[in-house]
């Protein structure tokens, strides 16, 4: 059992990724009545009860079919992040994270060749051997829910996790306004990779966010 000093800012469900546990759990463990309320300044104990590893349950926090960054609208639950590493990422995250650099670099290097969701959808198929297909703003709806699951996390969050698919309704571009946008995370806190490296990703200009896991 470690302890934590909650930062402002900081979410039970983004916590419980980065520290590869369940809100359920970090609720549980800590008191906490309301999941969706935390203070700034106190301390969270972050652990599990008579476990030897961290617990990778998933939570009530993913919403499927939600509009926003946040997991807003009426969407079904699917439940949260599954197994994410305390050190950062499932295996499958980091292999996924691995071949959507290589991809990327294969493609367009570090400028966008407007062609997204191929990057997306090579890196999937390489790393997982699955097949993905649909524009930027379709391939939400076309990641099998057995292979992936969506959970509520903020962009700043998932950038810190390897192998997490990010999509876009839209973005600002004329494309993007058309097809949005998809990429997966590198886990180093600010890049992501499509068919190319975007070395720091923002929400800015860009609507509908939501973030995939790959379910081990």
């Amino acid at each position: 059992m470690s302890n934590y000093r909650i930062r402002p800012g900081d979410t039970l469900s983004g916590l419980a990724a980065r520290f590869g546990t369940s809100v359920q759990k970090l609720a549980r463990d800590n008191n906490i009545a309301n999941p969706d309320l935390i203070i700034s300044g106190r301390t969270l104990r972050i652990g599990h009860s008579g476990r030897d590893s961290f617990d990778a349950g998933g939570g009530r926090q993913g919403i499927r079919g939600g509009g926003g960054g946040r997991g807003v609208g009426g969407g079904a639950d699917v439940g949260g992040p599954t197994g994410v590493a305390p050190t950062g990422g499932t295996e499958k995250g980091r292999r996924l994270a691995e071949a959507a650099r290589a991809a990327a670099m294969g493609m367009g290097g570090y400028n966008s060749q407007g062609l997204c969701a191929t990057g997306v959808s090579r890196a999937i198929r390489n790393a997982l051997g699955i097949g993905v297909s649909g524009n930027g703003n379709q391939i939400d709806n076309n990641l099998p829910r057995d292979k992936f699951r969506q959970v509520d996390m903020s962009l700043e969050d998932a950038l810190k996790i390897p192998g997490l698919v990010l999509t876009w309704e839209s973005t600002s571009s004329r494309l993007g306004s058309i097809y949005g946008h998809t990429a997966v995370t590198l886990g180093d806190g600010h890049s992501s990779a499509s068919d190319f490296i975007e070395r720091n990703t923002t929400n800015s200009g860009r609507t509908g966010f939501k973030v995939f896991v790959p379910i081990e």
